[in-house]
């Protein structure tokens, strides 16, 4: 008995084992869901499967930043497309205007303005006239340049307001159904005025003397 029970235990050991496969469980026990035949992949082992072999790191500070610049637009880029954005504000594109300047209205009053020879104008030369005359040790050198600038401030003052009512009605007549204030009108007409020819933004479209 000693002897039969021996050979059974090696006969079990050296047995060969026997893969049951999971459509033979599956037959045995519908309930049972078939399995893949191999572990879930983890989620990072996954995604970096799908996105490609990960780079080395940097080896030095140059390479960190030239590569953190490289998914980021270049300064070159950065500078053409506001020399670009420049261009097309000078050009009068209505997209690329401040609010104050868009519509079909302020660019018709800019054109009306741009048409005259307006004695404001010379508003920015004056101050820096005045600038000089004060830094100038002469009391007479300083009276003139404080009366020539108080009557010019004055013919500025009326020119203004005769172009802010020149302008508003030429408006009313060309944009009938236009709500725009008068007030509004006549200020945008002073501070166009105000400004030397070749410093006003957008340029002006017509020609000094033109008829608009």
């Amino acid at each position: 008995m000693r002897f039969l029970r021996r050979n059974a235990d090696e006969a079990a050991e050296t047995a060969p084992e026997v893969e049951i496969s999971d459509s033979e469980v599956t037959s045995a026990d519908p309930s049972r869901t078939p399995g893949k035949g191999r572990p879930t992949p983890k989620r990072r082992e996954a995604e970096g499967k799908r996105r490609g072999p990960v780079p080395p790191p940097p080896r030095t500070q140059r390479e960190a930043l030239k590569r953190a610049r490289g998914s980021k637009v270049s300064k070159e880029e950065r500078r053409a497309a506001a020399v670009e954005r420049r261009q097309r504000m000078m050009a009068g594109e209505d997209k690329y205007l401040l609010p104050r300047d868009r519509g079909p209205v302020k660019a018709y009053i800019r054109d009306v303005v741009d048409s005259r020879r307006n004695l404001m104008g010379l508003f920015m030369p004056l101050a820096i006239l005045v600038f000089v005359a004060l830094l100038v040790p002469s009391p007479a050198i300083q009276q003139y340049a404080t009366l020539l600038t108080t009557f010019m401030l004055l013919a500025m003052i009326v020119e203004g307001f005769v172009l802010g009512r020149l302008v508003t009605r030429r408006v009313r007549l060309k944009f009938p159904n236009d709500t725009t204030r008068g007030l509004s009108i006549g200020w945008y007409s002073f501070i166009r005025a105000s400004q030397l020819r070749r410093l006003r933004v957008p340029k002006p479209r017509v020609a000094a003397g033109a008829k608009v």
